[in-house]
């Protein structure tokens, strides 16, 4: 005690005592602390603003913390966020960045389900049950396409609907006839900007795509919201046929696919990046060829938590074993590489409920990923919600990363109480978040259902639109 008591004194005595050469840190003048403490990790702040009145002072502004939001968050989320905020009394930026450090809940809130209307005229309002779409939230609509149905039938329609400022109210869906790209299942569609970038899929003939499209949505006063598609011009080098892929957006124009199940049902391990014109109007696939990569799998998902790291989890293997591995794809210098994040389940606190299939896998508020159901290699579905978080990794650029550390793993991830609505139980249903990250707005997915007499299986597809909020106390 002795020991620790004089070391605190003599970091306490750090600020006020000045050294010959002029290096306290009262010599610092504030700019210069501002943009170190900046840089530093949030327990590193914290621990220097307990050494002397200025660094208290420095650690404590809300313009420090707004910095260190933007840094973490990403000014695109933060901007959003902001506007979130104007809603509610302002509160301090270092307690809003603690809350979401902290976060341990979520509230869900149904926001439309075709199954509570009585008509048969009603139904037609909504989006017919499916699995295997895409859902994506780009110029405040969310926009619902594609999908798989009973026996194997693909669908072919469009759907969307306005967000807005209001993210609780109940939705009202509008369907849009677009015409192509023609209907799939097991596609990817990643939002690039305000524009929507859409790769392979299986149609209801089994057959695998590989097409390239980009899609546009506009609203007119007079003609209402339209969505034109267009294919992209890639050239002769294209990814071969796929459809259950993992694909997210990369930096500003590129977009990154990986695995699949291919022609003759093989699942591939292969990975692409799509580079694309300004005019979005032409592309670029190459092949990215590293050692080590992710093994062949599908089902899995591809989630972009940085301009230069997507993370890679789960999905089904060539064997068909369920996988609860985790890969960081790193952009160093314009060089891409995999990087496997290696731990042991056992070590994980909380009984983490791994591996998964199926599951959604969103970057959200605060820079982490909630990953959202899914299904193990029994085909129980899951309905638990789980952050996780690679900035806990030490590094991430060792080859492999091994963690042993329980406080990492314990940091890295964390379960989540789901309060309010409860959800059902759900796989291969779609996720995406608004622009702030706060809001998470999930589809469909295929469901766990009462057995009737006539049926082989208790499974059923789900119509439901449900909305997951990040519990922050406003």
């Amino acid at each position: 005690m002795a020991d620790s008591n004089s070391s605190r004194s003599s970091t306490s005595n750090t600020c006020s005592s000045s050294s010959s050469n002029g290096t306290s840190i009262t010599s610092i003048t504030e700019d210069d602390l501002f943009s170190i403490l900046v840089l530093l990790p949030f327990e590193s702040i914290l621990a220097l603003s307990m050494t002397c009145k200025k660094m208290r002072a420095m650690a404590s502004s809300d313009a420090l913390w707004e910095s260190i939001c933007r840094r973490d968050w990403g000014p695109t989320s933060l901007d959003a966020f902001q506007i979130d905020l104007h809603r509610h009394h302002q509160i301090p930026w270092m307690r809003l960045y603690k809350q979401v450090s902290q976060l341990d809940s979520v509230s869900c809130y149904k926001l439309s389900d075709p199954s509570s209307s009585f008509s048969a005229s009603a139904m037609d309002d909504y989006p017919h049950p499916r699995a295997s779409h895409s859902l994506n939230f780009v110029s405040d609509f969310l926009v619902l396409f594609g999908g798989g149905y009973e026996g194997g039938r693909h669908l072919d329609d469009t759907w969307v609907a306005y967000i807005g400022n209001d993210c609780q109210r109940m939705l009202k869906w509008q369907k849009v006839n677009s015409g192509i790209p023609s209907g799939r299942f097991g596609h990817t569609c990643v939002e690039i900007g305000d524009v929507l970038v859409l790769f392979g899929g299986i149609d209801d003939h089994g057959s695998r795509l590989n097409d390239t499209w980009v899609g546009q949505l506009v609203y007119h006063e007079m003609l209402g919201i339209t969505l034109s598609w267009k294919a992209v011009d890639v050239g002769s080098t294209i990814p071969p046929h796929r459809g259950a892929h993992g694909a997210c957006c990369i930096g500003s124009r590129k977009m990154v696919i990986h695995g699949g199940i291919g022609l003759i049902g093989i699942r591939l391990g292969d990975t692409w990046v799509l580079e694309l014109s300004e005019n979005f109007c032409f592309g670029t696939w190459y092949e990215i060829v590293t050692h080590p990569s992710p093994p062949a799998r599908s089902g899995h998902t591809l989630t972009c938590i940085g301009e230069s790291r997507t993370v890679l989890f789960g999905g089904r293997g060539s064997g068909y074993d369920v996988l609860n591995d985790i890969w960081l794809l790193d952009c160093h210098e314009d060089h891409l590489k995999w990087v496997q994040i290696l731990y042991e389940l056992q070590s994980i606190p909380e009984g983490v409920s791994l591996p998964r299939v199926g599951h959604s896998a969103t970057r959200i508020l605060g820079g982490r990923v909630l990953i959202y159901g899914g299904e193990d290699s029994s085909r129980h579905r899951k309905d638990d919600f789980w952050f996780l978080d690679l900035s806990a990794v030490p590094s991430i650029r060792v080859q492999p990363a091994k963690l042993n550390s329980k406080q990492v793993l314990a940091k890295m991830w964390k379960g989540l109480k789901a309060k309010a609505y409860k959800p059902k139980c759900r796989s291969f249903h779609r996720a995406c978040a608004d622009h702030s990250g706060r809001y998470l707005y999930i589809f469909g997915g295929m469901v766990d259902g009462l057995l009737q007499p006539a049926e082989l299986s208790g499974l059923r597809f789900d119509g439901e639109l449900f909305l997951v909020e990040l519990m922050l106390q406003m």
